[in-house]
């Protein structure tokens, strides 16, 4: 490709790239916000890194995406908290919020009308979480989650709402999806210790609760994770020291055969130009207390961390940035440490499952809040062997797997309409789980 047709390619990137406001406001009637350049960066990445703020907002009001990846893994939100701009970094986690609520109810009708299909059900799922990082395993947490399917609605009982590599949240939990409610009223999360329900919605967050969240990314390390399945290989596991055959056994009442996963590569990747020696020191002693059980505290400050100093000008063109072969450096200097791991796991099918691959990615969607239900969903899209997975590994964070089995799966005709509702003792708590 001639230099010209390269260099002329991404208009919007050169708008931004330029900070040519009045140019980006014109072209975005005509080209996609959400396009990458040769280095996968979008518009809005490159308005982010490079710190032109109007730029960023006239993206984000045309829809630009926050979630998406550029080659190295890292979202515009990753750039911006390197960046260290705090209204910045705020502005896009809302919209982050925002667009994750819209996709949810984009799909709505069409996961309503896969639920409809369904017979009615009882599905039992137990969680094993261990890592490679020795202490973690043995302070990680595991959970049976029970599933409850009637009609158009899904409850999901859990002690473990979510957690991340420095903390998680246990408790007696539950999940309720209404189809045929309202979308305010569609998903209520239930802490049936305390009693309290919380309307799952991304636009209710309090001003504070954002804010205590912006805090959080700018004192962390930002990461990245991506699993590559493209070597991926199944091989049927043997058993037998002389006489080896097909291994073949019994996952609770369904005869399962097992096969060797092959080919998985976790790569994570951590940066942390934007921590200062004391955040570091912080964190470190963080991770400490966990690995010896010490049970983490929230964040005691009150006064919010600053904006950062902004990183130096950039002083490339955008013809050498579009013209480098490799991404070049425009904005602040990164510190990134990278981790590449062969993930080993084992997978058991069934083809005695009550129930197929597609009805349980239905049910997922459902509960995607739930960060380690989406690692389940993300694995469960593979192409596996024939049958239903009815217990398997997979990588939930760069440092931490899960073996996932399903122990039990039953079609129940009369399963109580009162499951689904929210008990009339309970009182509405908007801000009990800030991370939903």
């Amino acid at each position: 490709m001639m230099a010209d047709d390269i260099t002329n390619r991404y208009p919007l990137h050169e708008c931004v790239f330029d900070d040519d406001i009045r140019r980006l406001s014109g072209l975005l009637r005509q080209y996609d916000p959400a396009e990458k350049d040769v280095h996968g960066n979008t518009p809005l990445h490159l308005a982010v890194i490079l710190g032109h703020k109007e730029c960023v907002h006239l993206l984000l009001n045309h829809h630009a995406p926050v979630k998406t990846k550029n080659r190295q893994g890292w979202t515009p939100l990753s750039e911006a908290l390197s960046y260290g701009d705090r209204q910045t970094i705020k502005c896009l986690l809302r919209k982050l919020k925002s667009q994750s609520k819209e996709m949810l109810e984009s799909k709505r009708p069409e996961l309503i009308e896969a639920l409809s299909e369904l017979v009615d059900l009882y599905l039992e799922l137990k969680w094993d979480f261990q890592s490679w990082v020795p202490l973690v395993s043995r302070i990680l947490p595991s959970d049976v989650c029970k599933i409850h399917k009637k009609g158009t609605s899904i409850r999901v009982d859990t002690t473990l709402i979510d957690f991340s590599d420095m903390r998680w949240q246990r408790g007696n939990i539950s999940f309720i999806f209404n189809g045929s409610a309202k979308s305010r009223n569609a998903l209520i999360v239930l802490d049936n210790d305390q009693r309290v329900f919380q309307r799952v919605s991304y636009d209710q967050e309090s001003e504070s609760e954002l804010e205590e969240e912006v805090d959080i990314l700018m004192s962390s390390d930002i990461l990245t994770a991506t699993m590559s399945t493209k070597p991926i290989v199944f091989c049927r596991a043997q058993t037998g020291w002389i006489f080896r055959e097909d291994r073949r056994e019994s996952v609770g009442i369904f005869p399962a055969d097992f096969y060797l996963v092959q080919g998985i590569i976790i790569e994570s990747r951590k940066r942390r130009e934007h921590l200062s020696d004391e955040d570091i020191q912080r964190n470190k002693a963080a991770v400490e207390s966990l690995s010896k059980g010490e049970v983490l505290d929230g964040m005691s400050e009150t006064v919010y961390r600053a904006s950062l100093t902004p990183p130096p000008p950039c002083h490339i063109t955008w013809q050498e940035y579009i013209m480098s072969d490799t991404v070049p450096s425009i904005g602040r200097q990164q510190i990134c440490k990278e981790n590449r791991k062969c993930f080993k796991a084992t997978i058991a099918m069934s083809e005695d499952f009550p129930i197929q691959v597609a009805d349980l990615l239905n049910v997922l969607e459902v509960i995607t809040p739930m960060k380690h239900f989406a690692k389940l969903r993300e694995f469960v899209e593979l192409k596996l062997p024939p049958g239903f997975p009815v217990k398997l590994d997979i990588p939930v964070l760069p440092t931490i797997s899960a073996r996932v089995t399903f122990q039990d799966c039953q079609f129940r005709e009369n399963i109580p309409t009162s499951l689904f509702r929210i008990p009339p003792d309970y009182k509405e708590d908007p801000y009990r789980f800030p991370d939903l």
